[in-house]
């Protein structure tokens, strides 16, 4: 007679074992028709699972993040049923679930092509609308593998082979179709209702070059068709805002073969980035950080002591001069703590910020590298925070009162938070941890701000606030973080004198705003689509002549903007000014100003934004004046 223990802690007693819809649909049968699975004392299982005893149970529907998954990843085995029913010989491999979709790898001579998935798309629809009930069925390892290997599936039985003896193997059946899987899966296939099959990728079995070369087909799957077409117009504006287009479209830098994972900044995006680095340098400087600089390449010694290279020796450049093992540095942190261990500090010289727009390399995959988001060379916002425990707290609020500031100087209102807390794996004392993480929270609670916490994610030295911003597509790009370290400063021999006399060590908070400049340049090219706020674009103004006879003002009123710290440009060719005007205007320059005879006789100017609006005339001091409160509100409202 099972106690089924809901979330709200309500209970429901049975004469009997019963599966997990039956008790959905003993709540309400609303519920029962929207179960997806359920989670019974932590373990997600079907709606078909029986609980025979007492039990804590939390019935999944697609509102949850786990019922999306369990969508996504019975649509590919839809699409893996729908592909042997089109395309006989083909075997199946593997279709995990991945961000906003799911693939399957498939092993076939036949080269998939957009009207291939388009034909396969249609059948999975097909299987959907016939509601086919999707049945677990269990197996013992040998009979799971004389299964398989007769229906000619060799991957799977290889799959099989590499569990071990004894264990019991699950299968999901769906009309006459099966497929080896963990699970669990929906009730049926009328459950999904929303998918689309996206692109046709190559994908070594196992992620082996050595092994065959197989055809992996990607997919998206949401809980209904609103979610879906949300998600493809996302998909469509992201391709239309890619960084690297715009990128070149702008003039603002490349890559090449010769430097692989590294930037090469043209004029334009080199002001912006000049633009956020100075910005960033004032905005430290009031709040109370001393900016320092330190090598690029360091004795791999310090690596090792650090702790860096055992664990992430692979991801560092090395290289040997003078029978010496040197590293280029992949982060900035105990060059920093060298720079606190020049002198003795006291208690007094607590807390001490230090800041260094640090150069830094890592050995990325070649596969991973993406633009300007990610690169093996990047330049990090990174500051070291040297304190006392008790000064933890107080210094994390006013970092994030020092990082609301930021964002919101760049555009960006909706800020994500997030609490790594202590993993398994660690350093320090569970006293030490405990106080670590409470002052973190507290630091947001002070705040009233919404966190999520997420248990066993914090560094082995320390736990940490993880800061997300959304873009204006809905993406979310993770930034900014401050961490409590425990460790390095040890390790590294930092001390400082306390009240008492005694030699103590310091905490260290790492802390970064912005990340890479290199990947939130990239984000704000997105995020804009190019568009940049007035404070941040390349060019602010471009001066622009009808004819020849205007030339001369032309060029005085560029000198005069440029004097007061202005980024403008004259255009003085003998083009059209319709020409000029459009060409400008694709190259999303905030202010065009156009002067003809008209304009040199009032001494004036014919004011244009980028967007068409005609601001109309005005003389050069109002213009100054309309030019410097733009860029004086920086992005906090929308663009001219």
């Amino acid at each position: 007679m099972p106690v089924i223990t809901l979330p709200d802690g309500s209970q429901r007693s049975f004469d009997q074992p019963v599966s997990v819809h039956e008790v959905a649909a003993d709540i309400g049968p609303g519920l029962a028709k929207a179960a997806l699975g359920g989670v019974v004392d932590g373990r997600e299982v079907d709606t078909s699972h029986v609980i025979e005893a007492d039990a804590a149970l939390a019935i999944i529907t697609e509102r949850d993040d786990a019922g999306l998954e369990i969508i996504r990843h019975s649509t590919a085995h839809l699409l893996a049923q729908a592909t042997q029913q089109l395309f006989p010989g083909v075997q199946v491999t593997i279709g995990p679930v991945i961000e906003d979709g799911f693939y399957y790898d498939f092993a076939t001579g036949h080269n998939f092509t957009p009207e291939d998935l388009e034909k396969i798309e249609e059948r999975m629809r097909e299987i959907a609308q016939q509601d086919l009930p999707v049945e677990r069925i269990v197996y013992s390892r040998e009979k799971a593998i004389e299964l398989f290997r007769n229906m000619g599936e060799h991957y799977k039985v290889q799959i099989i082979e590499d569990l071990p003896a004894g264990e019991e193997i699950s299968v999901y059946q769906q009309g006459e179709w099966m497929d080896l899987c963990r699970g669990p899966h929906v009730p049926s296939t009328g459950k999904l209702k929303a998918f689309k099959l996206t692109k046709v990728a190559g994908a070594y079995w196992r992620g082996d070059a050595k092994n065959e070369m197989l055809q992996r087909v990607y997919g998206t799957a949401w809980a209904n068709p609103k979610e879906l077409k949300a998600y493809l117009h996302r998909i469509a504006e992201a391709e239309k805002r890619d960084h690297r287009k715009i990128g070149k479209h702008l003039d603002l830098f490349h890559t090449q073969e010769e430097a692989p994972g590294m930037v090469f900044w043209h004029p334009a995006g080199w002001s912006i980035w000049q633009t956020i680095e100075q910005y960033m340098r004032e905005r430290q400087r009031e709040h109370g950080y001393d900016e320092i600089k330190t090598p690029q390449l360091v004795d791999l010694s310090l690596w090792e002591r650090s702790g860096h290279a055992s664990k992430f020796g692979d991801d560092m450049f090395a290289l040997k001069a003078e029978d010496r093992d040197f590293a280029i540095k992949p982060m900035n942190c105990p060059c920093h703590v060298q720079v606190f261990n020049q002198g003795l500090k006291s208690y007094r010289d607590l807390p001490l910020r230090l800041a260094e727009f640090g150069s830094c390399h890592r050995n990325e995959p070649s596969g991973s590298l993406h633009g300007i988001m990610r690169v093996r060379g990047f330049t990090q916002d990174d500051a070291h925070i040297f304190c006392t425990e008790e000064q933890i707290q107080p210094e994390v609020s006013a970092f994030i009162d020092f990082l609301h500031a930021v964002y919101a100087d760049f555009g960006f209102d909706e800020v994500i938070y997030r609490l790594s807390t202590r993993p398994e794996q660690r350093v320090g004392s569970d006293a030490d941890w405990d106080r670590a993480e409470k002052a973190l929270a507290d630091a947001l609670d002070a705040q009233d701000l919404p966190w999520e916490e997420l248990p066993g994610e914090g560094a082995f030295y320390g736990p940490k606030i993880e800061f997300s911003l959304k873009d204006c597509i809905g993406r979310v790009w993770q930034l900014g973080t401050i961490q409590v370290d425990f460790s390095m400063p040890g390790r590294l021999d930092a001390q400082y004198v306390a009240e008492d006399g005694s030699r103590q060590v310091p905490v260290m908070l790492h802390r970064a705003i912005l990340g890479s400049f290199e990947r939130f340049i990239g984000i704000l090219i997105e995020h804009y689509e190019g568009i940049f706020p007035t404070w941040l674009a390349p060019t602010q103004a471009v001066v622009m002549n009808i004819t020849d006879k205007q030339a001369d003002y032309a060029k005085s009123v560029e000198d005069s903007l440029k004097n007061k710290g202005f980024r403008v440009i004259s255009d003085l060719r003998n083009e059209k000014i319709g020409f000029k005007i459009r060409e400008h205007t694709l190259q999303k320059v905030p202010y065009l100003l156009v002067v003809g005879d008209k304009e040199v006789e009032s001494q004036t100017l014919a004011v244009r934004a980028r967007r068409g609006e005609d601001l109309g005339s005005m003389d050069l001091e109002a213009f100054t004046r309309v030019l410097s409160e733009d860029v004086a509100r920086r992005g906090r409202i929308a663009l001219s």
